[in-house]
């Protein structure tokens, strides 16, 4: 099988779960003995190989806008990829929606992974909320199938559309890292710091989590994986709330090993994020047997399950503090939830069950199924 993937930065993964997606589903396709080529952003992805992982890379320009970037470079690939005789072409994220229906003007079936409910997320202003609405709803007409991450989501599409989503959850398996030159270079201690790892943009809260450590008496520390190329005003809010605190550590992006070290060795994990299907991050975390609290979105609550903390996200840093304060003074109730997390992460987020259902639904949709 000849298969495409378009509508991310591409890989090497270095930016969000997406690309990560397509990294960890797209080599073990490969693995599977199918053509897998990946359509990267040439200004993001500097990697100078023509193959990853086995898999084929087609670097091309776009708009380094942020409103623009995405939509150009995935009508610029879909335009590449018409005469390359693909079977499958697997877009992600539903504004691309408007382009998912150019490879099947060549027969080529066309999958879309819509990620979550993107219009909500604060970042956009209110012409680009319409766009992605309106390109949400032609997620449903255009592509031959479409997929969610989240129940919750496939639910929401179910309602609002009376359309039909194949779920296909989130994978996570990363190896376990020992202490080393990440937790050295921030001055960190193993099992002595909270994680929050994501965009620093307004959706994903972490202002939650500062202004939260800020109220409590403990010695540990917090910190803040991330950046974000289009937030300049709120990563200065943010660094405004921690002040001169010295337990508040901004890292800046960290990804591969290093991301792995930190989540190796954290005390907890905390999601703040609004918005969203299942993220990526807090899955991983999972995996790496962290105790997990979160935003108690009804998205964020389907991916624990039973296996972590939830705070109100409404009411902000004032319901978080006490949980974390909770954590903080209870190491015993901290790993009793890190054996939870990690055997759920093992039953539920799999790369390779991943990979078994994204292949199933290729074969079904070549066969004229799941439309």
């Amino acid at each position: 099988m000849k298969i495409a993937m378009l509508g991310t930065r591409g890989v090497p993964a270095s930016y969000s779960g997406f690309e990560t997606c397509v990294e960890e589903l797209g080599s073990r396709l490969v693995e599977r003995g199918h053509d897998v080529t990946v359509y990267c952003r040439s200004h993001h992805i500097t990697y100078d190989q023509p193959t990853y992982r086995g898999m084929r890379l087609v670097k091309l320009p776009t708009v380094a806008n942020k409103y623009l970037d995405t939509i150009v470079h995935s009508f610029i690939s879909s335009l590449h990829a018409l005469p390359r005789s693909y079977d499958i072409s697997l877009y992600f994220i539903a504004g691309n929606s408007l382009v998912t229906w150019m490879p099947r003007l060549v027969g080529q079936k066309s999958l879309l992974n819509v990620d979550g409910l993107d219009w909500k997320r604060e970042k956009w202003p209110p012409l680009a909320k319409r766009y992605i609405q309106f390109a949400e709803r032609m997620s449903t007409v255009l592509p031959d199938a479409i997929i969610t991450d989240s129940r919750v989501v496939q639910r929401y599409y179910e309602q609002a559309y009376g359309a039909r989503s194949t779920y296909i959850a989130y994978g996570a398996e990363l190896p376990r890292r020992a202490p080393g030159e990440t937790l050295a270079r921030f001055g960190l201690e193993p099992q002595r710091y909270v994680l929050f790892v994501g965009r620093l943009v307004p959706e994903n809260c972490a202002h939650h989590l500062v202004e939260a450590w800020r109220m409590l008496d403990s010695d540990m520390k917090c910190v803040v994986v991330g950046d974000s190329a289009y937030a300049e005003d709120y990563k200065a809010e943010l660094r405004e709330l921690a002040g001169d605190d010295p337990r508040i550590v901004f890292t800046g992006y960290v990804f591969g090993e290093g991301y792995q070290e930190l989540g190796s060795n954290a005390y907890a994990y905390v999601l703040t994020s609004g918005v969203g299907g299942t993220h990526p991050a807090l899955v991983e975390e999972m995996a790496f047997g962290n105790c997990v609290v979160v935003h108690n979105t009804p998205e964020n609550l389907e991916t624990i399950g039973d296996a972590g903390l939830w705070y109100d996200g409404k009411a902000g840093a004032s319901s978080l503090a006490p949980v974390l304060e909770t954590l903080v003074s209870a190491p015993p109730l901290v790993e009793a939830y890190r054996q939870r997390a990690a055997q759920h992460a093992a039953d539920v987020y799999s790369w390779d069950a991943v990979t078994d259902a994204y292949e199933a639904l290729f074969w079904q949709v070549l066969d004229g199924g799941a439309g």
